[in-house]
């Protein structure tokens, strides 16, 4: 049954732009947070798509890449890196968005406007308005703005941030964006929108009649107002879906209920608690849903244990749930987190934790990411019942050890041990704490570029920039220590620029917008009376993510060996196989390859990388208190980045060929663990996970090592790595030969899932490039 609502509410097919544009012209001169009140009227809810018959809730963008033909399955869609960058499904709605949740202020991208106009073909009239507002926009676009802002120091430092343009072959780049709210959804749900509005009038009640307490209140209120009429435009939908008397009559007509409920009551049942958790995040385009079976379990077990809902029932609105955020595709968020420490009642949280892990089972896409905290008094069949999902091929739920990351994280950030049991994992897996901090990556390292401009005094190979401090070459350094403090300060140089940028954008973004929907979630803004980037907020940290470490560890070992203490090839002969891509020097690529590697269990490559880890973390670190955050920390992530960054890096001294990909976050460079999968746990415990905000630890493993002869083995090796100090894992299951098989057969395989780094994806979706890196990694 296809939905009886239109694909658009107008017949002017650029009615949202031009009301947006309209909007924002006529409130250029207002507060921030009344002109951002204002856009969010104009673009809710017509930037929504209609309830469909299938769904159980309601709450999902528009998905167009073209008129007139809505993507509902993003897996049939190739996202440009403007989507990738903003985590933007699809093309988006319209090109242009208030406070979209990753980009400064607002989104607009006129390669998406142009070609909604050209397959459009609109009436000449229409077309010129249209071109209007793309030169108008130009001008004021924020990232345009934005950059335009930025200090001289800094702007000439950091490149602006193209992903897969020249700036991705510079050692580091800023990353433009605010991205990863965890929103305090247990205070929304159990007060609902009328509690808002109650807190917001005794706030404003006390604060002056003028100036941007006053004005921030009355933007929250305001767009408390959109999120009401959001509720009655799909209670609406809700009620005609359930006079079409479909197969879903009743369920919707529970739905609509709850959506006429929500403007003026706290929610009461599981559905509407949910209902409103997935409006407001969608209106705030906050794509992490934080502890879920903290705030929903009291509702699934009041619902349970009164007979107003069945088991089956409550699954299926779970299911629902896990569908919509799938078919939104923001392919590096919408995390989920169950289990772990610092629930207030664990046996109902637990109770929703396991339909979550069985919702997971039933909905076989690559969102959400559901992830699993656990410790040694956590319920046990959580934690079999999560292996035995990602045995069936989920990769979720991601697995999250407290026993090791609660201390390391309070270490981390500087945070009481009752604030560190609240953290989260967001995004690609970097940790922030739930409700209070905000962390946002907001810039990027690729240490095995910094080492290849360091062997080249500072040079950019490719672009010939300088890139860096010119402290020599490599022939120039005597000793491999001279190597070693020319690397640690080009490193130290750019995390100073990186620090200082991410300092300057809070700055910035906090003069733009209100923030309304993040700040009137996040614990102190309202009492404040200031939004989250202007003091609202309790802790004001950010993060800064590093690529290359394993690649740099590794080629500084191969140096160290090769170079200076055998002295078995000269600096002159290895830089010249390096600018050559061993080329006619296979004898050279086979003796460097030969040096020990990180993830071996090896003492001598494994204390590189440990050196290498420190350096970086802990100079990240350091540079929170100079520039005025509450933290600044890595995070050593991949989200492609791995891949990406790889293009644009020259052969490396570990035996890594031009182009090909750098090693995925944490783990070995592919294919170079040789000595097996206890070698490879011993090498990642050894990285301290103290000094930053999340390592990704990507495993694959043969489906065999999940069946009943081998399952003791695997608990076994697992045991083992979280009593080590074993942080996290993200596990890829597949048969032997899957991968290969589905580059031959791509439509056999469509259900094929994998862990890319931070996130999963359909592997028959995945540039080829991404494809051959997983290909590479050692299956266990």
């Amino acid at each position: 049954m296809k939905s009886p609502f239109p694909a658009a509410e107008s017949p002017d097919l650029f009615a949202s732009e031009f009301l947006f544009d309209f909007a924002w012209r006529t409130h250029a001169d207002c507060h921030p947070a009344i002109r951002e009140a204002a856009c969010l009227a104009a673009q809710f809810p017509a930037a929504l798509s209609p309830l469909e018959p299938s769904d159980l809730l309601a709450g999902r963008y528009y998905a167009t890449p073209a008129v007139g033909k809505p993507v509902r399955d993003h897996r049939n869609f190739q996202h440009p890196w403007s989507a990738l960058k903003y985590n933007i499904p699809a093309l988006g709605f319209a090109a242009l968005r208030p406070g979209w949740g990753n980009s400064p202020v607002y989104f607009f991208d006129e390669r998406i406007l142009r070609r909604k106009m050209d397959e459009a073909a609109p009436a000449p009239a229409t077309r010129a308005r249209i071109e209007s507002l793309i030169a108008r926009w130009r001008e004021i676009e924020p990232m345009k703005l934005c950059r335009a802002a930025m200090p001289a120091g800094l702007a000439y430092a950091l490149p602006f941030d193209e992903l897969d343009s020249d700036d991705a072959a510079h050692p580091a780049y800023p990353l433009i964006r605010l991205t990863g709210p965890m929103l305090d959804f247990d205070t929304l749900v159990r007060g609902g929108i009328p509690g808002l509005r109650r807190r917001l009038a005794e706030r404003l009640g006390s604060a002056p009649a003028a100036g941007d307490e006053a004005y921030l209140l009355t933007g929250m209120h305001l767009a408390l107002g959109v999120l009401a009429d959001v509720c009655r435009f799909y209670a609406a939908q809700a009620r005609v879906l359930a006079k079409a008397n479909g197969p879903r009559a009743a369920d919707h007509a529970r739905l609509a209920s709850a959506l006429e409920q929500l403007p003026d009551h706290a929610p009461q049942t599981l559905l509407e608690a949910m209902q409103l958790v997935l409006l407001y995040a969608t209106l705030a385009t906050a794509y992490s849903f934080g502890r879920m079976d903290e705030y929903l379990g009291d509702f699934l077990a009041a619902d349970l244990d009164s007979g107003r809902l069945s088991e089956p029932d409550a699954l299926a609105l779970l299911k629902s749930f896990w569908q919509i955020v799938a078919d939104c595709g923001a392919p590096f968020d919408n995390r989920i987190i169950i289990g772990g420490r610092g629930r207030r009642n664990p046996p109902k949280a637990d109770r929703f934790a396991r339909l979550a892990i069985e919702a997971t089972r039933q909905v076989p896409e690559p969102l959400p990411q559901l992830s699993l905290r656990f410790d040694r008094a956590s319920a046990p069949d959580l934690y079999q019942r999560a292996i035995e999902a990602i045995g069936e091929g989920r990769t979720f739920p991601i697995l999250y050890n407290d026993e090791v990351n609660i201390p390391a994280i309070g270490h981390a950030m500087q945070v009481s041990a009752d604030e560190a049991e609240q953290y989260v994992p967001y995004g690609c897996g970097e940790y922030v704490i739930n409700q209070r901090s905000f962390g946002t990556p907001s810039g990027v390292i690729n240490l095995t570029k910094v080492l290849e401009c360091v062997l080249r005094n500072g040079k950019e190979p490719l672009s010939g920039r300088q890139a860096g401090l010119s402290l020599g070459r490599l022939e120039d350094f005597h000793t491999f220590e001279d190597l070693w403090r020319a690397y640690a300060a080009n490193v130290e140089f750019w995390l100073g620029h990186l620090a200082e940028h991410q300092k300057w954008e809070y700055e910035w973004a906090s003069r733009q917008a209100g923030w309304l929907f993040f700040s009137m979630l996040y614990e102190d803004c309202i009492v404040r009376g200031k939004n989250l980037f202007a003091g609202g907020i309790r802790h004001l940290g950010g993060t800064m993510e590093s690529y290359g470490q394993i690649n740099a560890a590794d080629s500084l070992t191969a140096i160290k060996q090769l170079v200076f203490d055998e002295r078995v090839i000269s600096a002159a002969a290895l830089m010249q196989v390096l600018d050559a891509d061993f080329e006619g020097a296979g004898d050279v690529q086979r003796m460097l390859l030969a040096v020990p590697k990180y993830g071996n269990d090896d003492p001598v490559a494994d204390a590189m990388q440990v050196r290498v880890h420190e350096h970086v973390c802990r100079t990240t670190r350091n540079q929170a208190a100079r520039v005025g955050l509450d933290s600044y920390l890595v995070v050593i992530i991949n989200n492609l980045m791995n891949t990406v960054l790889g293009r644009h890096t020259l052969a490396s001294a570990d035996g890594r060929r031009r182009g090909t990909p750098l090693a995925n976050a944490n783990n070995p460079a592919s294919g170079l663990d040789r000595n097996g999968v206890t070698a490879f746990l011993n090498s990642l415990v050894k990285l301290d996970p103290s000094i930053h905000a999340g390592a990704v630890q990507n495993m694959k493993f043969g489906r065999e090592m999940f069946s009943r002869e081998l399952r003791p083995k695997l608990d076994a090796l697992l045991g083992t790595y979280w009593k080590n100090g074993g942080a996290q894992a993200m596990i890829t299951v597949l048969n032997r030969g899957d991968l290969e098989a589905a580059l031959r057969e791509p439509e056999k395989y469509a259900n094929l899932m994998v862990r890319v780094g931070g996130f999963s994806a359909r592997f028959v979706d995945l540039a080829s490039d991404v494809q051959q890196e997983i290909l590479a990694r050692t299956l266990y």
